[in-house]
């Protein structure tokens, strides 16, 4: 959640902030009225404790001189029912304005470009140079069907649209990129932890999944629990409502969990082929981070991603999102896109976003730093999806007849 007393006390800055991330002026201004209710509200009820207070010395007062106490009680006894009702204004105030910026977005850094959305994304850079093929390269929905890898009418009849299965040496690539995944986290410092793939709602809260997003996630039915989007939720929120030592920062995480969505802002797109499902794979790093470190991280946590697609060989390159495209959650993020072939274009296969203490305050991460309770800094990535990563090998490595050779870092795996 945004820091709502830096919002309160630089309204204007802070609008011009989310204004880059496409926040409408119709929501800021419901949030100042919110501000000026509370305002109004903890104003009115400090004077009724104040005149509380005033009343209840006179009862002393009163007795020295000998004064009948009667009034006086009866006008402390109605002070206190006004108090108990100023309370309740206040703390509705006070609800209100919580439950709205619930769903205002993180505020993006200063750094990142003005933009509407991935039209209006900056390239860094570029790493590797795509294969030029003799022959026209096929997509990856082709090259399943020529090796039996995956089977998607069998994924639709189990499931629904937008599910598949995965067989033979498809099953068996899709194991090695996992493994080759965490193999390479590891090395990298990340501690591997196999996590829930069913969370609770204030765990979603946490990370900014909930309330917002609700509709694109598969929950289940009569319990507040959800099948999570992405291990970004619990390897985050093993540490909600903690207070770690300074000692312990930072704290890296890498784990493998299977991610489910709705995706339903994205129908008419990808409906065919594996590139966007329900159901995928993928290995996630998190960092929990002293806020003078979370630069630095997440720039290690961007090469980590582009050397794991560095050693597969596959081209990519990084792109810095705009303020339009940037995630609820996100101060910044760089996505790594991979070169698809077959689609003659580069599609994200990696998004690494520092979120600052915005998912800390909502999940009230803290450390101590000498006497004084202070929010980490989270940052998220995937390395990488794994799903995308077999789709781009396949088209990357496919020959004219439609064999796919393999990768050598995984031909130890496999």
């Amino acid at each position: 959640m945004i820091d709502l007393k830096y919002l309160q006390k630089n309204f204007d800055e802070a609008s011009k902030k989310l204004a880059k991330k496409g926040v409408n002026s119709d929501t800021l201004e419901s949030l100042k009225s919110l501000f000026a209710n509370l305002k109004e509200a903890n104003s009115n009820l400090e004077e009724a404790k104040a005149e509380q207070n005033r009343m209840s010395k006179l009862f002393g007062q009163y007795k020295r001189e000998g004064k009948d106490i009667a009034e006086l009680k009866a006008k402390v006894d109605a002070n206190k029912e006004t108090i108990a009702k100023l309370q309740a204004i206040a703390n509705n105030a006070q609800k209100a304005l919580e439950e709205i910026a619930l769903s205002i977005p993180n505020f993006p850094d200063d750094s990142v470009p003005e933009g509407k959305d991935e039209d209006d994304n900056v390239e860094i850079k570029k790493v590797l140079t795509p294969r030029e093929f003799e022959f026209e390269p096929k997509e990856h929905w082709e090259l399943a069907e020529v090796n039996g890898w995956i089977d998607f009418e069998r994924g639709v009849k189990l499931a629904k649209s937008r599910f598949s299965v995965l067989r033979g040496d498809g099953a068996k690539l899709e194991r090695a990129l996992i493994n080759f995944f965490l193999d390479t986290n590891r090395e990298k410092g990340f501690e591997e932890v196999c996590v829930p793939f069913i969370n609770n709602a204030s765990m979603l809260q946490g990370t900014g999944q909930l309330p917002k997003f609700g509709d694109d996630l598969f929950k289940i039915e009569d319990e507040e629990l959800y099948l999570i989007p992405t291990a970004e939720v619990p390897l985050t929120n093993l540490y909600n409502d903690e207070i770690l030592s300074a000692k312990e920062l930072p704290i890296l995480l890498t784990g493998y969990t299977p991610c489910f969505r709705k995706e339903a802002g994205s129908a008419g797109r990808d409906t065919r082929g594996m590139i966007r499902q329900h159901q995928f794979d993928k290995v996630e790093m998190v960092a929990i981070s002293n806020p003078n470190e979370s630069d630095k991280i997440f720039e290690m946590m961007v090469q980590n991603a582009s050397d794991i697609l560095t050693k597969l060989e596959l081209p990519h390159r990084w792109v810095e999102l705009c303020g339009g495209d940037l995630g609820f959650s996100a101060s910044r993020t760089i996505d790594l896109e991979v070169w698809l072939p077959g689609q003659n274009r580069y599609r994200e296969i990696s998004s690494i976003s520092n979120t600052r203490d915005f998912q800390a305050r909502r999940a009230k991460i803290r450390f101590k730093d000498g006497k004084k309770n202070q929010l980490v800094h989270t940052l998220n990535g995937s390395a990488l999806a794994v799903g995308r990563t077999l789709i781009a090998i396949m088209e990357n490595y496919q020959n004219e007849d439609g064999s796919i050779e393999i990768p050598k870092v995984l031909q130890k795996y496999i």
